[in-house]
């Protein structure tokens, strides 16, 4: 008697199967709608038997079947991010974070050679500063390669669209705006073993090189262009901001995630893409929650 409501129940689950997918096939948008909510609804246990259907003969069924595995691939990598912003307190790897938010964007995008990427990058740049001592020298070094040879660059137009904000893409494109660059910057420092830190400068954020001897602040969205103390200061003065010592002092990770998310959540909001900036602000609240306890 067991054996046979096994049987009935994988039969029934295997003809509801076989009727999603016939339905994948109608035309009608409203019945689509309903099939990929269903589907969406079993989470990852549907992405198995659906993956061979993405080169189904049925142009849109395969269309069809491509979207809503690359939405339950975003969702799977939604539920990383928000458990990595819940787990973490004010210090963890930024760049790990970084990543993390790239691909619930770019689900399929491979991580692991982007970071190989950068690895390359400061391979190359360590034989590069080998010779020099002083931070406006190194970091010369380091300005002409970030900018002049692989051309990153900010968006100047002050044109700013969400792959600004997503590692992979600012890479890809080598653009980017002040936030995700100085990022870029940061993560590349690191790897050098450079005491480097991110800097809010009141509505501009900049990367901060800091020694015993030396306090160099390095505008990464103005091709890596070096800042004394005393012109930071000026920055402020002219966008009548009041001078603290907040503003010069560097961020903790979390509160650079925090101002990435944010500055990403604006931008979703100004252009009208209302379930991208809802989910931009889940993530706003939870890294927020953390901050403030």
């Amino acid at each position: 008697m067991h054996e046979s409501t096994v049987e009935t129940a994988k039969a029934l689950r295997e003809s509801e199967k076989a009727a999603l997918l016939t339905l994948l096939g109608d035309e009608d948008e409203a019945v689509y709608a309903a099939v990929r909510a269903r589907l969406l609804s079993l989470g990852g246990s549907a992405r198995e038997w659906l993956r061979p259907h993405q080169f189904s003969r049925n142009r849109l069924v395969a269309g069809r079947v491509s979207e809503i595995l690359r939405q339950l691939d975003r969702d799977e990598a939604d539920q990383r991010f928000s458990r990595f912003c819940l787990s973490h307190g004010e210090d963890f790897d930024l760049e790990t974070a970084a990543w993390l938010l790239a691909q619930t964007a770019y689900p399929d995008i491979n991580v692991e050679g982007y970071t190989a990427m950068l690895d390359e990058f400061a391979g190359e740049l360590r034989s590069r500063i080998a010779l020099y001592r002083r931070g406006n020298q190194i970091l010369g070094r380091i300005n002409d390669f970030l900018f002049r040879e692989q051309g990153f660059a900010g968006n100047l137009d002050g044109e700013d669209e969400p792959d600004h904000f997503y590692l992979n893409r600012v890479v890809d494109r080598r653009a980017g705006n002040a936030t995700s660059l100085s990022l870029l910057y940061a993560v590349i420092a690191r790897r050098l073993g450079l005491p480097v830190a991110g800097v809010d400068l009141a509505g501009h954020f900049l990367c901060r090189y800091q020694t015993a001897a030396e306090e160099i602040y390095i505008d990464a969205f103005h091709h890596g262009r070096l800042l004394s103390r005393a012109d930071c200061v000026h920055y402020l003065i002219r966008n009548r901001c009041d001078v603290k010592d907040n503003y010069l002092s560097p961020v903790r990770p979390r509160y650079w995630l925090y101002r990435l998310c944010e500055q990403l959540s604006e931008l979703y909001r100004r252009r009208g893409e209302t379930p991208e900036f809802e989910r931009v602000s889940r993530y706003l609240a939870m890294i927020h929650v953390r901050v403030l306890t």
